[in-house]
C-alpha cells in the first residue's frame, strides 16, 4: 500500500514552465485532431490528463517530455502551487472524456465543440500563461467550496507568479 501512495500523488509546487510545454502538447494534439478529423485522439489526450491527474509528471508522456527536455532549454524554473495545476489538468480530462464518449456516442458535433473549447484554453494557458482552471480553483478556493488547506498560496495571488532565485 505504501508503494501505491508513492506513485500516486500530484507534486505540491509545480515548474510553470513545464505546465505551459504540456499545454502546447495538448494544443498541438488537439488542433491535428481537428484539422485531420482524427476525433478519436481526444481518448488519447483524456489518458493523458488521467494520468497526470493521478500522478503528476510521472506516468504521462507529455509531462516527462515536460518536465526532462523542453522546461529545462526555457531557463530557471518558475514555481506554482500544484493544486490548481491539478485541478486544470481534472479540468481538461473532463472535457476530452466527454469529447470521446459523445464521438463514440455519434455526435461528432459535440465532440468537436468540446475540442474547440479545449484548444482554445489550453493555447492560453501555453502561449499567455492563463491558466483558466487555476483561475476557477482560486475563486473555488475563495467561496469556500475548496478548504483553504488545499493551497495556503493560492489564496494570495502574488506568491504564484515568483520566480526562484538563483542561490
Amino acid at each position: 500500500m505504501a508503494t501505491m501512495r508513492s506513485l500516486i500523488g500530484f507534486p505540491a509546487v509545480v515548474n510553470e514552465k513545464a505546465a505551459r510545454a504540456v499545454a502546447g502538447q495538448v494544443v498541438l494534439v488537439t488542433a491535428l485532431a481537428l484539422v485531420t478529423g482524427w476525433l478519436w485522439l481526444a481518448a488519447v489526450l483524456a489518458v493523458g490528463f488521467a494520468l497526470r491527474v493521478a500522478s503528476g509528471p510521472r506516468f504521462d508522456p507529455f509531462g516527462q517530455l515536460a518536465t526532462r527536455v523542453i522546461a529545462p532549454r526555457l531557463g530557471e524554473p518558475v514555481l506554482v502551487a500544484g493544486p490548481p495545476k491539478r485541478f486544470a489538468q481534472a479540468v481538461g480530462f473532463v472535457f476530452t472524456l466527454a469529447a470521446s464518449v459523445a464521438l463514440a456516442l455519434g455526435s461528432s458535433v459535440v465532440s468537436v465543440g468540446l475540442l474547440v473549447v479545449l484548444l482554445v484554453f489550453a493555447t492560453l494557458e501555453s502561449v499567455v500563461g492563463f491558466c483558466a482552471g487555476c483561475f476557477v480553483f482560486g475563486y473555488l478556493m475563495r467561496w469556500g467550496v475548496v478548504p483553504e488547506e488545499t493551497c495556503a498560496a493560492c489564496n494570495d495571488i502574488s506568491l504564484r507568479r515568483r520566480e526562484v532565485q538563483p542561490v
